[in-house]
């Protein structure tokens, strides 16, 4: 599984099921994209 967060889009490779949890996982954490990639970039 990897997460790539760039400055304007974030990437997720991985199985679909990793992918899904791993998504599941961020949306507590951040409601948008945009906040995703403001704090981690």
């Amino acid at each position: 599984m990897q997460v790539i967060v760039e400055k304007n889009r974030v990437i997720l490779a991985g199985k679909a099921w990793e992918v899904r949890a791993k998504l599941k996982e961020y949306s507590k954490r951040y409601e948008t994209v945009k906040e995703w990639t403001e704090r981690k970039a």
